[in-house]
């Protein structure tokens, strides 16, 4: 089966399973913090377990941070593969880093905390980017070229298993030990995909080219003295400007720190030869275009975690309770313990017809919405199912789906009916622009967070979004390596992750919003807007990207 998977009729490199399993180890650790870090924040410290007990906007504002930068580095990451390091010495560099930064965040202090989750962003930028050029590199030998989408189908497929089974091992490890040992579990995680990497050297040494600096590109010390020193020093000032333009002064700081960063790839298109303006250009758009994706999606780990903790039914079903007992996946909520006071300016509480907020003061929030005869007798605590549990249903849809999505496009392909790479983009954006709608119909049948929700909304919104996320994110990797320029190839890969990270902040901003929403159905229509405008564009501009493709794609 393995062998049938990665390397039918030799259609695949060899390299393919190794750099599957080093992403899936990488990415294990990678979604157990996500899935984590909200909750961690929001949770109080009990003198022995617990987290900071931040509000919910402090919370998101440090994720939506957090994920911004995390994938803003891959620009320096990738500059410096291409030019310096290589691609298999940054990755290994990379991995190192964000293996202690996990490790680091086990310790319950503030200090190690911000500590670790930077060297998780700087370590990223070594790995992400490269491994997925050392992966196109590797496609593009004749013989494997035909196959590159469905490479990183596969590819994608490796980034969601590891998704997939971190939340169940988060929640053992959190339910069974604590929250630090969750932590160290990520970084396990990360060692473990490292020395998979380790293994299979021998099959990268064709991918690993570090590309010859032409008379077009710029210095690495004049980029460093006109990009990133600027870009520090945007930074600070949106630090320090008086007010809160993007909602609070870390979010000022991540968008002023861009603009430089962004000024540098509209330069590498002003400055690049005629041959290389279009590929650029289109780039530039998919990129531009495919923030807004991001800014939907990356709610998973904010406004999605917030509905799956305190909106959705999380009792299971008593035949089989005993199985989640057994794996410790259930964490216990009590009516006696107070929790509403800490959250009265962050959370939805119920209000009276004349406006007067109604605290339920002597319960855990969870029980806000639930009916009075569920409330176990005597405040007993009730069992429910850990909510970074629910994070696993993207990547189960990823994984389920994967295979029937490069199904269907093989069979397209047979027919020469298969969409182009830019085209899938497009209606990857389409599809995921009705993903909100589902969390719609949820608002209105729970009466607006009223009652509590089934989880079925959570797998009808994730399912969507992951069909449209199959459509744009691995095909947005394989658009970037067959169009950019062969020396810009990893720069241009830390671009299309700049667009992740300014979706990232994004998402951030706008789940802090959710407060100021009274219908929660408004929040999520808003969403659905902002994917339906880009999807919008991308289709007026088909026509142009799709003939650039077929001219400039390699």
């Amino acid at each position: 089966m393995r062998k049938n998977l990665f390397m039918k009729e030799k259609k695949h490199p060899k390299a393919l399973p190794y750099l599957f399993f080093s992403e899936m180890w990488e990415r294990f650790g990678y979604y157990l913090i996500i899935g984590l870090l909200t909750n961690y924040l929001m949770e109080r410290w009990d003198g022995t377990n617990g987290g900071f007990a931040m509000s919910k906007k402090e919370a998101f504002d440090i994720f939506g941070t957090f994920i911004a930068f995390v994938f803003l580095t891959p620009f320096v990451g990738g500059l410096l593969a291409d030019r310096k390091l290589g691609y298999v010495r940054s990755v290994v560099l990379g991995g190192v880093l964000m293996g202690l930064g996990y490790c680091l965040m086990s310790v319950h202090d503030l200090v190690y905390l911000y500590t670790g989750l930077g060297l998780v962003v700087v370590g990223n930028g070594f790995f992400k980017p490269n491994i997925s050029t050392l992966l196109g590199n590797l496609y593009n030998k004749p013989e494997f070229k035909a196959n590159k989408d469905v490479g990183y189908n596969i590819f994608y497929m490796g980034i969601n298993v590891g998704a997939l089974i971190c939340n169940f091992i988060a929640a053992y490890l959190r339910n069974t030990y604590g929250w630090g040992f969750a932590f160290l579990g990520a970084g396990a995680g990360m060692f473990l995909g490292l020395v998979v990497f380790l293994l299979g050297l021998r099959h990268y040494r064709e991918g690993n080219i570090i590309k010859p600096v032409t008379s077009e590109d710029m210095p690495l010390a004049k980029i460093f003295s006109t990009i990133f020193l600027p870009a520090i020093i945007f930074g600070a000032l949106g630090w320090l400007i008086p007010g809160d333009i993007f909602g609070s002064d870390s979010s000022d700081a991540f968008i002023f720190s861009t603009l430089p960063v962004i000024y540098f790839y509209v330069s590498l298109y002003v400055r690049a030869s005629m041959q290389d303006k279009k590929p650029i250009a289109a780039l530039l758009v998919v990129m531009l275009v495919s923030v807004m994706f991001w800014a939907v999606f990356k709610q998973n780990g904010t406004a999605l975690t917030t509905w799956a903790r305190f909106y959705t039914d999380r009792t299971v079903p008593e035949p089989v309770k005993p199985v989640f007992e057994n794996l410790q996946l259930l964490e216990s909520v009590s009516p006696e313990i107070t929790l509403v006071d800490q959250y009265d300016a962050t959370f939805d509480l119920i209000k009276d017809d004349s406006g007067n907020v109604v605290k339920d003061t002597g319960r855990d929030i969870y029980f806000r919405n639930m009916p009075a005869g569920e409330i176990p007798a005597g405040n007993a605590p009730l069992k429910v199912v850990n909510t970074e549990i629910y994070q696993s249903i993207n990547p189960f849809w990823v994984v389920a789906l994967t295979p029937l999505v490069v199904a269907f496009f093989m069979f397209l392909r047979r027919r020469n009916k298969e969409p182009s790479t830019p085209s899938k983009i497009a209606w990857g954006l389409f599809i995921s622009s009705l993903s909100p709608l589902v969390m719609v119909t949820a608002v209105y049948f729970c009466h607006n967070g009223a009652e509590k929700a089934s989880s079925w909304w959570l797998w009808g919104v994730y399912g969507v979004i992951t069909v449209g996320e199959l459509f744009l994110s691995p095909m947005g990797l394989s658009l970037v390596s067959k169009l950019s320029p062969p020396r810009l190839t990893s720069l241009m890969m830390g671009g299309w992750f700049l667009s992740t990270s300014i979706g990232n902040k994004l998402s951030g901003i706008l789940a802090s919003l959710w407060d100021t929403y009274d219908n929660k159905a408004n929040f999520f229509l808003t969403n659905c807007l902002l994917l339906f405008i880009a999807a919008v564009i991308i289709f007026i501009l088909l026509k142009w990207l799709n003939r650039v493709f077929r001219e400039h794609a390699h």
